[in-house]
Formats: structure tokens, sequence, C-alpha cells
């Protein structure tokens, strides 16, 4: 399964309803919020992967806790809030409430609310990657390409699909025109957590492009 075929099919849209139905957040800020998150904390997972211990922290968590069997039965995620905080305050470290900050401000949903609906959806994102893993069957020695190339096929895919339900979600939840260049705002969003050929991408996990240049 592709990341737009995660954010895009019947899992994005369960958990979409699930938080909706519990913070009383619009199903279309909840999509929007997935659609930029995911490829953020995979993006830092990236970075991290890059020193030998972490890629082995990771692929031991995603062995022992994250097999993929979330992405067929979202109805425990309410349970598992208190994992995904530990997960984002791991992943986003001393970030985390920039972060929290940046997406609450650009998504319109309060940041008392933020960081509780992200620590729902991290145990989903982790999930996918997992069950990404093991059908590629990748140790930790490989993690950091399985995960550049998660967001190098989600961005082949976006500009071969100019036109795409996603797309109008992120152009008015994110502001329209005000972040997307190409008038594909999903691809806009990967190109600056791939770089896109922005230097300042390079910093801080992406966190420079994504958030500050993007969302300017």
């Amino acid at each position: 399964m592709s990341l737009i075929d995660l954010l895009t099919g019947n899992t994005g849209n369960q958990v979409a309803e699930q938080a909706e139905n519990k913070f009383g957040i619009s199903k279309n800020q909840i999509i929007a919020l997935l659609a930029v998150a995911t490829p953020l904390v995979i993006s830092y997972l990236r970075n991290k992967s890059q020193d030998a211990k972490e890629a082995e922290a990771l692929n031991n968590a995603l062995d022992k806790d994250h097999d993929g069997s979330i992405l067929d039965d979202t109805s425990n995620l309410e349970s598992r809030q208190n994992e995904g905080g530990s997960i984002l305050s791991h992943i986003f470290g001393n970030e985390k409430n920039t972060v929290e900050n940046q997406l609450s401000q650009n998504t319109g949903i309060s940041m008392d609310k933020i960081g509780p609906i992200l620590a729902m959806l991290a145990p989903v994102i982790m999930g996918y990657i997992g069950k990404e893993k093991q059908q590629n069957n990748v140790g930790a020695g490989g993690l950091g390409d399985l995960l550049g190339g998660i967001l190098g096929g989600a961005q082949s895919q976006a500009q071969a699909q100019q036109s795409n339900p996603l797309n109008d979600i992120l152009g008015s939840v994110l502001g329209g025109g005000q972040s997307q260049v190409s008038g594909n705002p999903l691809n806009d969003i990967l190109g600056s957590v791939l770089g896109g050929g922005q230097q300042q991408n390079q910093q801080s996990g992406g966190l420079g492009g994504l958030l500050g240049g993007l969302f300017k």
C-alpha cells in the first residue's frame, strides 16, 4: 500500500472519523493533518535511522509493536494514545512543541487538541511503516532507504495524480494558494520533506522546509 493509499483509503477515513467523533474536529482537518504529519514523521525517522543505534532501536520497535495489524482494525486507537505520545516525543525530541504549534496554526486545530490527535495518529503511521518493512524484508540497515522510498514513491504518485480529493482537502484546510506553487499541495508537502531544492530542508529533519517554507 502506498502512502497516498493509506491517507485516502479506508484506514485514513476510519482514523479521521474516530478523531472527529472524539475531538469534535472536522474530518477534513484530520485528513489534512494526517497528510502533513505522516511524511513529516517518516522524514524524521529516516534522518534518525542514519545513526546505527537509532536504526536498531526503530527496527526492534517495529518488530515488537508495529506489525501493521492496526491498519486492518483501528478500533483500539484511543487506548494507544499514551503510546502514541511517547512515540512522538522520541521522534521529535525537543522540537515537539514547535512542530505541534506549526501544525496547529496551519490546520486550525487548537493546541490543546493537536497533541492528543497526533498521539492517536502515531501508532497508525508506525503500523504502516512496520507493514512496509515486513513486506520488503528490511532490517535495521535498510530502514533509511525504505523510508526514503516511501516518501519518493508518494511524491511520484502525487505528481501523476494532479486531480485528487486529498489535494482539494489540503488546499482548503492549509490555505489554498498560500501553500501551493504547483497547484498540487500534497506534492508540494512531499517535495519540501524530500528537499525540493530548498536548502533549509536539510536542517531539523525537514522541519525548516515543510513547516517554515511551505507554511509562511
